[in-house]
């Protein structure tokens, strides 16, 4: 299962510094407006120690982890959804992503110019999410439009998404996002086709800078302001020190974490990755061997032909059962003939919810 986090932003918020430390590779990054104008894109793999232990324990040649693909999309400006700035062009990469991880700059350096003069992390979101929510109400106005003829026709499904779109549209109408808007699972699948922008789930990241005033450290109004609108809104962040993770990137993780800890500066980027991973619903279950240890990525709530098929599509069809152990029985086990011996592995059927951490092996 692929998975795609567009970065996105303001110009100059530290968008394609924070895509260089993710993926280790080199990107424009250069101090003024537009200098990203074709998304570039990167697979970082998702941090799991779950997994680098079963590969010891196992001796696997091979250790593969699960991934998510970042796509650096140039900076959003105000009138993106008319075409101002490049904004058409960005909005499409928008909307080829499967989440969006919102920079926002919480650090003042007047070395690094800010797009509107002055940092406001409250007022860049504004200004992002409103194009957003611009853009969208132009899709489902027109959407709309076109399904009155199929309603008319006595079409079930059109008249279940015209009476879904017409709930989002008064949400945007209204200022909100769309993925404020509570949609049954019937109705989610049948507006999916529009690539709504505001619908994706959004993961705000706070981008601070070591050396630099940044608004969370000194009781600013502004940071209150931040703070409140992400509690209010049920919105997941995460700060970031992106020029920090910029420079030691090509360390190795020994190295980083004592740079990290002498700077006091959090693990930002593994926890970026690992809630970009999170925001979709998607849990890990793991394979284990001589030959390879990995981890894979399913829907939560997933039946166990269903979280198969991230390994071959013909398991939905062929599966007949799954030998089952959580990682840290396994461990403990310190194999899989052990913990068979133990009466630890299970075997489970088609009706099976795999649980994130399951280690797995299918019987097709």
């Amino acid at each position: 299962m692929s998975l795609s986090i567009g970065i996105v932003g303001l110009p100059n918020v530290g968008k394609s510094t924070l895509f260089n430390a993710l993926t280790k590779k080199s990107v424009p990054s250069e101090n003024y407006p537009f200098c990203t104008i074709d998304p570039s894109v990167g697979v970082v793999p998702v941090p799991d120690e779950r997994l680098q232990k079963l590969s010891e324990m196992s001796k696997s040649e091979k250790t593969i982890p699960a991934i998510v693909e970042f796509t650096d999309i140039a900076g959003l400006v105000k009138g993106a959804s008319s075409g101002e700035g490049l904004g058409n062009k960005f909005l499409s990469n928008i909307r080829e992503v499967d989440a969006i991880a919102e920079v926002v700059r919480i650090f003042e350096d007047e070395n690094v110019h800010h797009v509107h003069g002055a940092v406001d992390p409250l007022s860049d979101i504004e200004v992002i999410n409103l194009e957003l929510i611009l853009a969208d109400r132009e899709s489902v106005t027109k959407r709309i439009s076109n399904l009155a003829k199929e309603v008319r026709t006595g079409d079930k499904d059109a008249k279940l998404e015209l009476e879904a779109l017409e709930k989002i549209d008064k949400a945007l109408d209204e200022g909100q996002m769309a993925n404020s808007v509570e949609l049954t699972e019937e109705e989610e699948i049948l507006v999916k086709g529009l690539h709504l922008l505001s619908i994706k789930p959004i993961l705000y990241v706070l981008n601070k800078k070591t050396g630099a005033k940044n608004i969370n450290e000194d009781g600013n109004s502004k940071w209150e302001e931040l703070i409140k609108f992400l509690k209010d809104s049920g919105s997941d962040y995460v700060i970031v020190d992106a020029g920090f993770e910029h420079e030691i990137k090509d360390l190795d993780e020994g190295e980083k974490k004592e740079f990290r800890s002498e700077g006091d500066s959090g693990d930002g980027i593994n926890e970026l990755i690992t809630k970009s991973y999170k925001i979709l619903d998607l849990i890990t279950f793991l394979t284990t061997g001589d030959k390879e240890s990995r981890a894979w990525t399913t829907k939560r709530d997933s039946t166990a032909p269903i979280a198969g098929t991230a390994i071959h599509t013909d398991f939905k069809d062929k599966f007949i059962r799954a030998q089952i152990i959580e990682w840290d029985k396994l461990l403990e086990a310190g194999s899989q003939s052990v913990a068979r011996d133990k009466g630890w592995l299970r075997t489970e059927g088609k009706e099976y919810i795999v649980q994130d951490g399951d280690v797995i092996e299918f019987m097709v």
